[in-house]
């Protein structure tokens, strides 16, 4: 069973992510350039309502760090790993049997083959994937088009390498999230390389529909772009729908590098273990990069996963089962608060409308909500890199123990404005 563990929440992350889902960067979005040609960090939403949480006890639904147990087995394994010796550098690519796993994995689940020699490889976590990716196949010049609003290590990848990050907002359609075709097509250029797409998506929960990818995957061949897709979400999928990777589409395998990690899939976040599947040429490029940012680590994590792996879907459909029950009670109290929840097909957060309780900025509400209610939440105006549309919205977390979202969904009841 699924209960909850002693756990902390990282020390400024609002998205949690192993992925490209590592947690959400204070450094991105915030940094200006200071004297000296030196850059200045200021300090980020998400460190602010961090230590908003610290300071007034409040309970923090704005962070994606999952307060809930891993499976038993898998922590056995690791330590029997610890104990065994296996503590130092594994192979650069990764331990042979975990990427095994992971192409048996691909292979079972969505029919793509690859060969766990040569088109899978080993990371630290999906966000050094991210990063290590968008090193290798952009650069000055080039352009990567993504979907906003983007998790935070979009725009700081593609600083990185020098690219510029076109964002393509999605649009609101009834209680969830909607691609806006003409508005993609319009946004490619000759110098867009990469289409940076995560789905299920964060922050909005969204899972694209199969109409939706066949327009993204028609864009990849029409234009010869590059897929990069963001899968850490990839077992939290709700409600009877199963997730369907673009690379699965045809003409897409050829095109995409897969990215994908353990953190949310087994409630491991801290270990930082992700990966890519891609064809050999593009595996090669990545590695290329990624030797000298990690060269390679998690030796006894990569054993214990290879075994946990190929057993992923048991679990997987356990812990499924504990967080649509922490998301109805999520929603329901949101509701019952008169606030106005978005549909969450996948991951752990809610999108909500504030303007219920008079609040037209999201931001202002956030910094106002722990004094009023004991939540902390975080503005989805933060993961925005293009003009916001709907700086009235909020993004909630629902990957915490059942008791802390009582707490949360009884202090929203009683901080709901009466007079509206």
């Amino acid at each position: 069973m699924i209960g909850s563990q002693h756990s902390t929440d990282g020390p400024h992350s609002a998205g949690g992510r192993d992925s490209a889902g590592g947690q959400d960067s204070a450094a991105g979005r915030d940094s200006a350039a200071g004297g000296g040609g030196r850059v200045k960090i200021a300090t980020s939403i998400f460190t602010e309502m961090t230590e908003l949480a610290r300071r007034t006890g409040a309970v923090n639904l704005g962070q994606g760090v999952p307060d809930l147990d891993s499976p038993p087995a898998l922590l056995h394994e690791v330590a029997e790993a610890v104990l065994a010796g296996h503590n130092q550098y594994p192979p650069a690519y990764g331990v042979p049997e975990l990427r095994q796993a992971v192409a048996a994995h691909q292979k079972r689940r969505y029919g793509l083959d690859y060969a766990p020699d040569g088109e899978v490889l080993v990371t630290t976590g999906a966000t050094e994937a991210l990063a290590a990716t968008l090193l290798a196949l952009t650069g000055p010049g080039d352009e990567i088009l993504t979907l906003d609003p983007a998790y935070d290590a979009y725009p700081a990848g593609a600083r990185l390498s020098g690219a510029a990050l076109v964002p393509v907002p999605l649009v609101t359609e009834g209680d969830g999230f909607a691609l806006d075709a003409d508005a993609l097509r319009a946004a490619v250029t000759p110098r867009t390389r990469v289409l940076l797409f995560n789905s299920p998506h964060n922050p909005t929960g969204k899972v694209f529909r199969r109409d939706e990818l066949e327009i993204l995957a028609a864009l990849c061949r029409e234009h010869d772009l590059t897929a990069v897709t963001d899968e850490v979400y990839e077992h939290l999928v709700y409600d009877g729908e199963d997730h369907l990777p673009l690379a699965a589409l045809p003409g897409m395998r050829e095109r995409t590098v897969v990215i994908s990690s353990a953190g949310k899939t087994f409630n491991v976040t801290g270990w930082k273990v992700g990966w890519i599947c891609a064809p050999a040429p593009l595996t090669a490029a990545v590695t290329s990069v990624k030797q000298f940012l990690t060269y390679a680590s998690g030796t006894p994590y990569q054993r214990a996963l290879a075994h946990m792996l190929d057993a992923v879907e048991p679990w997987a459909e356990e812990l499924r089962t504990l967080l649509r029950g922490n998301r109805i009670l999520l929603a329901d109290g949101l509701a019952a608060a008169g606030l106005r929840p978005y549909r969450a097909e996948a991951g752990y957060f809610l999108q909500t409308d504030v303007r219920p309780w008079g609040y037209q900025d999201g931001f202002r509400f956030c910094r106002e909500l722990p004094g009023l209610a004991g939540v902390v939440a975080i503005p989805t105006s933060a993961f925005r890199e293009g003009p916001d549309p709907a700086p009235w919205l909020v993004r909630f977390s629902f990957c915490r123990r059942t008791d802390a979202l009582r707490r949360a969904v009884t202090g929203l009841a009683a901080a709901r404005p009466r007079h509206r």
